[in-house]
Order: C-alpha cells, then sequence, then structure tokens
C-alpha cells in the first residue's frame, strides 16, 4: 500500500534521522513494490511554520527543503481535493483535534494510504481501526 508521511516522518526523512524498525520496514517495502511515497501540501505549511517560529532549525529555506523532500526515490505531493478537506470536518471516532492531522487523515482514507507517523494521537486514531497507521 502507498504511503503518506506524517510532517515528523517528512522532518525525520530530510534530517536523515533514525526511524522505527517499523518505518524503515514500510519504505523498503513501498520502495520494492514500486508504490510511491506521498507528501501533503499541509506539510508544507507546517514545515513553514516549524521553521518560521524556530521550532526546526535548517540551512535551507522551507521551499527548497520542500523541494528536497519530494526529491527522494518515489516521493510525490498527494493530490489534496476539496472533497478531502471536507471529509477531514467528518472523520469517525475521536479524531484529533488538529487540522494538519485531520487533513492527513482524511487524505490517507479517501487514497487508502497509510500514514507513516509517530505521533501517538495518529497512532491511536489507527488503532481504532479509522485509518492505517506505521509508527516510524
Amino acid at each position: 500500500m502507498p504511503l503518506l508521511l506524517d510532517t515528523c516522518a517528512a522532518i525525520w526523512i530530510v534530517d536523515d534521522a533514525r526511524l522505527a524498525q517499523s518505518g524503515i520496514e514500510a519504505l523498503k517495502s513501498a520502495s520494492d513494490l514500486g508504490e510511491p511515497i506521498l507528501v501533503s501540501p499541509v506539510t508544507a505549511l507546517e514545515v513553514g511554520r516549524l521553521m518560521e517560529t524556530g521550532r526546526i532549525a535548517s540551512s535551507l529555506q522551507p521551499v527548497a527543503w520542500f523541494k528536497m523532500l519530494l526529491s527522494g526515490p518515489r516521493t510525490q505531493l498527494a493530490e489534496l481535493t476539496p472533497e478531502m478537506m471536507i471529509g477531514a470536518c467528518y472523520l469517525p471516532g475521536k479524531p484529533p483535534s488538529d487540522p494538519i492531522d485531520r487533513i492527513l487523515l482524511a487524505t490517507a482514507r479517501d487514497r487508502k494510504l497509510t500514514l507513516l507517523t509517530r505521533d501517538r494521537v495518529i497512532l491511536s486514531y489507527a488503532d481504532a481501526g479509522h485509518v492505517l497507521a506505521v509508527r516510524c
């Protein structure tokens, strides 16, 4: 199944940080199967905001950082439709309150993607059966 990167996963991949074994295996499996590794446009917003506030540091400007992320093998920009944006308001169960997380969840549900994340709230939502997720 194709992967969708949560913003934390995207940051760790660009920074070449250590990922959990399950995340490494999911990325390898996607690569071996020729599946895309998708990045939501909202990740650009979140990374820009994190850089603006100093929560992440990079020698690159946010646009260059995001382009570098998309230059990875099989990495592609995920489509973001009005239906996904509206769907983020109507997620089943008890979804996270963070709007970016909700958009990522709606995208994963709509496109039948596995979300690669370390976010505990998203992983709990996945454990409840509402979305597929792998811990990175």
